[in-house]
């Protein structure tokens, strides 16, 4: 009983680490990837969003983000404010972030998983930031994303998840398998007390 706790506790960190003990095996071969985005608004409530030049969402609207940075043990909130000035270089803190979701989504694209914290930034940006290698950026309000090119599960999913929970926080999980309908189920909802 001993060496079969120890396997697994073994197993469960070699998981997280990316690596598995000898003699394991994986059950899926689709990666996980582990990512952030930062809904960033301006004074006059509009989203700052990016036209992506670069997979996944190519040539789609979305928020800015990125992956976590694995081999330094950063986290998602580091990960936030790392990718925010990356991307916009727009300089915000810990403290300027309000986590308001978290999702899983099984077989994205059918490439990867991926585990996503969604931030909303509660300090404004003062201006449209240039051109990166990533795409282009602009500034939308609400009711004209419905417009855009955006990913479906943006669209059907995210947005509606940051009309309803933008100020609160929700856990879900999606199933984003491209032969099937997308599947969202919620998992948990932490109400802000007012």
């Amino acid at each position: 009983m001993q060496s079969l706790w120890r396997l697994s506790r073994v197993a469960f960190a070699g998981f997280f680490c990316g690596h598995l003990p000898m003699g394991a095996s994986a059950v899926s071969t689709i990666p996980y990837k582990i990512a952030v985005l930062v809904f960033l608004e301006n004074r006059a409530g509009e989203q700052l969003l990016l036209l992506r030049a670069k997979a996944p969402n190519l040539g789609s609207w979305s928020p800015i983000g990125g992956k976590l940075e694995l081999h330094t043990g950063e986290s998602p909130f580091e990960c936030a404010v790392r990718e925010t000035f990356e991307e916009t270089g727009f300089k915000i803190g810990i403290s300027d972030l309000h986590l308001f979701a978290m999702i899983a989504e099984k077989a994205y694209e059918g490439q990867s998983h991926w585990l996503l914290f969604l931030f909303r930034c509660r300090q404004p940006i003062s201006h449209l930031p240039a051109a990166i290698d990533e795409g282009t950026f602009g500034f939308f309000n609400r009711s004209a994303l419905e417009a855009l090119p955006l990913p479906e599960t943006d669209r059907t999913a995210l947005w509606p998840i940051f009309d309803q929970y933008k100020n609160d926080f929700v856990a879900m999980r999606a199933d984003c398998s491209p032969d099937r309908p997308l599947k969202i189920e919620i998992e948990q909802v932490v109400k802000t007390r007012k």
